[in-house]
């Protein structure tokens, strides 16, 4: 019988992958304070910090993460078949696997998110950007879709929950 992979371990992964490529929990928090900052004042960083790994609890997630994370490694020791080595290498502009693999994580997190993951998409902020240069030996392809799905997932999070801290009267529902 093959074994199942327990929750805690997949998300020690992620945590862990993300780790391993430059990327941490606060690069992607300040993100999503930026995002979320004109319509909460008052938001916190660590406010963010726990929405992101609120997000990167979700399973889904975390599988996208692990795939897109193991394709751009794969990439980077030319590990992948042809046409698709170059196309992932290269970021081929045409080329929309990527895209699709993070958006499909943050539909659970309402229009807010979707939005928020095509904006980020196009305008490449914070840590996105730096993913999204082509310098130096690392393949990003997936990665700055993901980071960018991260943070667009944990703002559409924050925004509903800021509703119903408002709602109730300042106590968020469960």
């Amino acid at each position: 019988m093959k074994r199942q992979v327990h929750s805690d371990e997949l998300k020690q992964a992620v945590f862990q992958k993300l780790a391993e490529r430059g990327v941490t929990i606060e690069d992607i928090a300040s993100i999503v304070r930026e995002m979320q900052l004109p319509y909460h004042p008052s938001l916190t960083l660590d406010t963010c910090i726990e929405s992101v790994k609120a997000v990167l609890g979700k399973r889904e997630l975390q599988h996208a993460i692990l795939v897109g994370i193991e394709l751009d490694v794969l990439a980077e020791k030319n590990m992948l078949s042809e046409p698709l080595q170059t196309i992932i290498e290269t970021d081929e502009g045409l080329f929309g696997s990527d895209e699709i693999l993070a958006l499909g994580s943050v539909f659970g997190y309402g229009s807010i998110a979707i939005t928020t993951f095509g904006y980020l998409d196009k305008q490449k902020t914070g840590i996105i950007k730096k993913l999204d240069t082509k310098e130096g030996n690392q393949v990003h392809t997936f990665l700055d879709d993901l980071v960018a799905s991260i943070a667009a997932a944990a703002s559409g999070r924050l925004a509903h929950r800021q509703r119903d801290i408002e709602e109730n009267g300042g106590s968020a529902s469960k």
